[in-house]
């Protein structure tokens, strides 16, 4: 019987009492994130899709690799604890790397830049993918002339 007891103070005292974590650790892949910004480009390729592995393989171009040294640099020149200035930018095919992680990208969408806060979530994806290039439909009233039954209404 003692035995049963100390099962169950044992049960509702865990119970109250909860680990807290400040934040959740995020992994890609079974990695950890501390573990991806150590890797080089070629090991992280193999961790990411078919899609962005071929990318990869055949190597960013020049405009992506500039990309990477603005961000580098506005990350670089923020103070402690802040985020830094907004890196604009057309290139909407750039994969999100985990150097990127932390960095606030102005991604065209055709029209006007929309600033993106990049984050671990996001990694292996497209830019684009962040920056929508069209409106969403919203459907309100039909207008005149929407359906048959409407020719016959006179216009004013």
């Amino acid at each position: 019987e003692l035995f049963i007891l100390e099962i169950h103070l044992n049960f509702y005292c865990h119970k109250t009492v909860k680990k807290r974590r400040p934040f959740k650790k995020f992994f890609y892949r079974g990695v950890d994130l501390d573990q991806l910004l150590d890797m080089n480009l070629d090991q992280l390729a193999q961790l990411m899709p078919a899609r962005i592995r071929r990318r990869i393989k055949k190597k960013l171009r020049n405009k992506h690799m500039t990309l990477l040294k603005k961000l580098r640099k506005s990350k670089k020149e923020c103070p402690f604890g802040e985020k830094p200035a907004a890196v604009k930018t057309h290139i909407r095919d750039m994969i999100v790397l985990p150097e990127m992680i932390g960095s606030v990208v102005g991604v065209y969408n055709g029209k006007s830049f929309n600033t993106v806060e990049i984050r671990p979530e996001m990694l292996g994806h497209y830019l684009g993918e962040f920056s929508i290039t069209y409106k969403p439909v919203k459907h309100g009233r039909p207008g005149v002339g929407a359906t048959h039954s409407s020719r016959f209404i006179p216009l004013k």
